[in-house]
């Protein structure tokens, strides 16, 4: 008959076991028994309530994809000959995506005879840039590719130590709050007249 190493519910190590020993072990406490290491001699299995620990095993999963971030890339496209009213709406477009937090791949898109002034398109993503300058930063510089000349902008990253401070700040304000609306009722019982 097989063995195993037999670890309990507290993960004290119980010692090698016959296999069906050990499960009539985990039968007597009304738990499962579970193999965690089926590559070692012998095989480590371990006393558990299995649908508990799949559970727990479910919501760790889902904290970590709750806490996990995604960053998109949004595309938005020019041309060289743009006009200035559709240049704003279009920049007002990228700063959306950027207050969101995505990385926006601008795109200048050259017809024709467009390509002999292909600085046009360079100059309308260094407008672009410096417009932005504040709440973007270029990740990749203007590079052209085929009819097409492309940039790509992410978010600036904000200051953590000064969100973490602004966080202590707030908190010790509500603290303090808290104190002196506590405080009040003593003041109010002081002042009341014995009778």
């Amino acid at each position: 008959m097989p063995r195993v190493r037999l670890i309990g519910v507290n993960g004290d190590q119980l010692g090698i076991f016959v296999t069906a020993d050990a499960q009539k072990i985990a039968d007597d406490l009304n738990l499962d028994l579970v193999e965690v290491a089926p590559n070692a001699d012998p095989p480590v299995c371990r006393i558990m309530d299995y649908g508990k620990f799949r559970y727990e095993e479910a919501i760790k999963a889902k904290k970590a994809r709750k806490h996990q971030t995604t960053v998109q890339v949004k595309e938005i496209k020019f041309r060289p000959k743009i006009d200035k009213h559709d240049y704003e709406t279009k920049k007002k477009h990228v700063m959306r995506f950027i207050d969101a937090g995505a990385k926006v791949k601008v795109t200048i898109m050259f017809r024709g005879r467009e390509m002999v002034h292909a600085e046009r398109g360079l100059v309308i993503l260094e407008r672009l840039a410096e417009d932005l300058r504040d709440m973007a930063l270029i990740e990749n510089e203007p590079k052209l590719e085929g009819r097409n000349m492309f940039m790509l902008i992410a978010p600036v990253k904000k200051d953590l130590t000064k969100v973490a401070k602004q966080d202590a700040e707030d908190e010790a304000a509500e603290t303090a709050a808290q104190a002196t609306v506590a405080a009040e009722p003593e003041k109010a019982a002081e002042a009341a007249p014995v009778e």
